[in-house]
């Protein structure tokens, strides 16, 4: 579906073709162009007020933003054939992510798909004023992995855990997994470069479910006590959920036992801070708007669609920052082989804190993500969300 919107909207701004063929054509001639004429600084737009009611003028806010950086390791010109070879080599790129990182001016960030943790996003983050946080992926071959990076001036970190997803392995019983194909969703049918990433398939047994669902995901979560006047406890998430369609179930599974650990989490950090702490999950769920894994992680909302009847409901209330405000974007992740929304930030519904404003992301039509990403605007493939948050007096 999303190729023929952006076939119809490409068209708005480029010649007429009438064919898929030609239309490829005309996103790499434009691809050409614009390595010719490198940006001299990255696309990053402008937060977005959302304020229905008042502003508390005795409250505090704070600014959140997650982003899929794309890992160096799995960056590749014969996987990217589309991208302008300038903007994926190493030093180009490390320094338009810096770029993108100090304009949107967060205070904290949840960075996915990290594997220069140590080398260079810690030491550079630190001059930025961050301090870091990091799990990289298990597996002797896995390189990457999640970041959250926060202003010590905005927020004390009190208390964090490591989310391994192999975890499952011990936890879940074999038969709650299914060995078949029939949970595929077809939501993630064409997302060609993601399997670029994992390009070598999984060639062993994965009806086994101990093999399905060892995939090396993590994510990690801590709690911050927020700079006065309050000094408000929220916690704050980050994962990258598998991203394979064909083990829809696995990642289902995954979302399941993240959602398990963050209940557990927030009772100990309750209990310990005697406090009614304050949830926010951001990260790459590899999963778009409606599927199975989307619906499973509003469920605790009170708004289970029927599909999820045989699930059972989340054990965190939780709703996505940009659906309940302007609606989730049209797209995330914008590749040759696949564009639509992949990345979130869930809230948990509270009076003592809501989203004031949200980052503006382009249109499918927008001269910066015409010939697909990565580019010289954009040194991923992934696009930052964010959202700008103000906690009020309990």
């Amino acid at each position: 579906m999303y190729k023929n919107t952006n076939l119809l909207l490409l068209h708005q701004i480029l010649p007429s073709f009438t064919t898929t063929n030609s239309y490829r054509v005309c996103r790499k001639i434009v691809s050409k162009r614009m390595s010719r004429n490198p940006a001299t600084e990255p696309k990053v737009r402008n937060f977005e007020s959302i304020i229905i009611s008042k502003p508390d003028v005795a409250g505090i806010r704070f600014r959140l933003v997650s982003y899929n950086i794309l890992a160096q390791v799995y960056v590749k010109s014969s996987l990217l054939p589309h991208s302008p070879p300038a903007c994926l080599k190493w030093k180009a790129r490390s320094l338009a992510i810096l770029g993108v990182l100090r304009k949107l001016e967060a205070d904290f960030f949840c960075l996915q798909e990290v594997d220069e943790y140590d080398s260079f996003y810690r030491k550079n983050m630190d001059t930025l004023g961050y301090s870091g946080i990091y799990i990289q992926r298990t597996g002797q071959r896995k390189r990457d992995g999640c970041a959250i990076f926060y202003k010590p001036g905005c927020a004390e970190l009190v208390a964090k855990e490591r989310i391994e997803y192999n975890d499952l392995l011990d936890s879940v019983k074999a038969d709650s997994v299914s060995c078949s194909a029939q949970e595929t969703e077809t939501s993630n049918e064409s997302k060609g470069d993601e399997k670029a990433k994992d390009s070598r398939k999984d060639s062993r047994d994965l009806s086994d479910p101990l093999v399905r669902l060892k995939r090396d995901c993590v994510g990690i979560m801590a709690a911050f006590r927020i700079s006065k006047p309050f000094h408000h406890i929220v916690i704050v998430a980050n994962t990258h959920l598998y991203w394979d369609p064909e083990l829809a179930d696995v990642k289902l599974a995954q979302a399941k036992y993240l959602l398990s650990r963050l209940a557990q989490f927030k009772t100990v950090i309750a209990d310990e801070f005697e406090c009614t702490p304050s949830i926010l999950l951001a990260g790459d769920f590899n999963s778009i708007p409606g599927d199975k894994v989307y619906e499973y992680l509003v469920s605790g909302n009170g708004k289970s669609a029927e599909t999820m009847e045989e699930e059972g409901e989340a054990p965190v209330p939780l709703c996505s920052v940009y659906e309940v405000t302007r609606g989730e974007p049209k797209f995330t992740n914008c590749t040759p082989g696949f564009t639509n929304t992949l990345d979130y930030i869930f809230l948990s519904p509270s009076d003592l804190i809501k989203p004031v404003s949200i980052l503006q992301l382009p249109q499918l039509e927008s001269p910066d993500v015409v010939g697909f990403l990565p580019n010289n605007h954009h040194p991923s493939d992934h696009l930052p969300i964010g959202a700008e948050f103000e906690i009020s007096r309990e």
